[in-house]
């Protein structure tokens, strides 16, 4: 913890001055242009992997970046409720589902039930991409790491689709006012791989 509180004094004299005004114009409101819905995962930074700065991102993270198919519930909905508030509320321009390499959510839906024994909501959670992981195995991977690969890219598209089942998704989407986007984060290399709707395959992006 030690360490924590003096990142938030660092942060305090150091980061916080550096951007001092954009601090200050921030208290009336937020205005983000995007909604990046990531992974939990430690290993990725919404705002250090896109460059942007504070107030440009509403971010929503989850185990393994998933968009639950919309509904409305008496249930606690929070990936849901966060995302109806971005296009509602905010109303983004952008959306991002951006999942990554190593993905531990995805390496879990291959394993057996005693691994969750102590971890039910985990399991239950997973539940929502048993179908990207039914769409793997029919595809037959020679390697573990070809698995892997293939989760993590299926399930970017398959939560994509998820998202043309919130209200007017679809609609601002087919009028381009309202852009999407998957993203496959290399951890160990940087990359970021783009999701091309036309050709359904992921393309890295270059300068």
């Amino acid at each position: 913890m030690d360490l924590l509180f003096e990142g938030v004094i660092k942060f305090k004299e150091e980061n916080f001055l550096a951007y001092k005004e954009l601090f200050e114009n921030l208290k009336s409101g937020q205005n983000p242009h995007t909604l990046f819905v990531g992974c939990a995962d430690s290993r990725v930074v919404p705002n250090l992997i896109t460059n942007t700065l504070p107030g440009e991102l509403f971010v929503v993270r989850n185990i393994a970046n998933i968009v639950p198919p919309y509904r409305a519930a008496d249930e606690y909905l929070a990936t849901t409720s966060a995302i109806e508030y971005a296009l509602e509320e905010l109303e983004v321009e952008n959306i991002i589902i951006c999942g990554h390499s190593h993905c531990g959510g995805c390496a879990a839906l291959y394993e057996e039930s005693p691994h969750f024994v102590n971890m039910p909501n985990v399991r239950n959670w997973l539940k929502l991409i048993e179908s990207v992981k039914t769409q793997v195995l029919s595809l037959n991977p020679k390697t573990t790491a070809m698995r892997a690969y293939l989760t993590e890219q299926i399930n970017i598209e398959r939560q994509i689709m998820n998202l043309f089942t919130y209200p007017k998704v679809k609609e601002k989407y087919l009028a381009r006012t309202l852009n999407l986007y998957g993203w496959h984060y290399i951890i160990e290399s940087g990359e970021v791989y783009n999701y091309d709707f036309k050709r359904h395959e992921f393309n890295l992006l270059k300068g």
